[in-house]
């Protein structure tokens, strides 16, 4: 027989959400920043792809997950 269905929860409560979405802008907004400035200040030649590639790739996780806290917190089920 069928058992009983348990429902769906949130790993993060509900209440975090606004604090996590602030959170993790503010952190992706600095990464991104420190990424301009990296690149505006350095020459071509000493620019490293591999610092260029995780700074973006922190930069985008943080702001992505940002992004999802603050559609979450808003009422925007995704």
């Amino acid at each position: 027989m069928a058992q009983s269905a348990k429902p769906i929860s949130s790993p993060v409560p509900v209440d975090w959400y606004p604090s996590l979405a602030v959170l993790m802008l503010a952190v992706g907004l600095v990464i991104t920043a420190s990424f301009f400035i990296y690149e505006a200040t350095s020459s071509r030649k000493s620019r490293s792809l591999v610092k260029e590639l995780v700074t973006g790739v922190m930069a985008s996780v943080f702001l992505g997950f940002g992004s999802l806290f603050l559609l979450l917190a808003s009422g925007v089920y995704v």
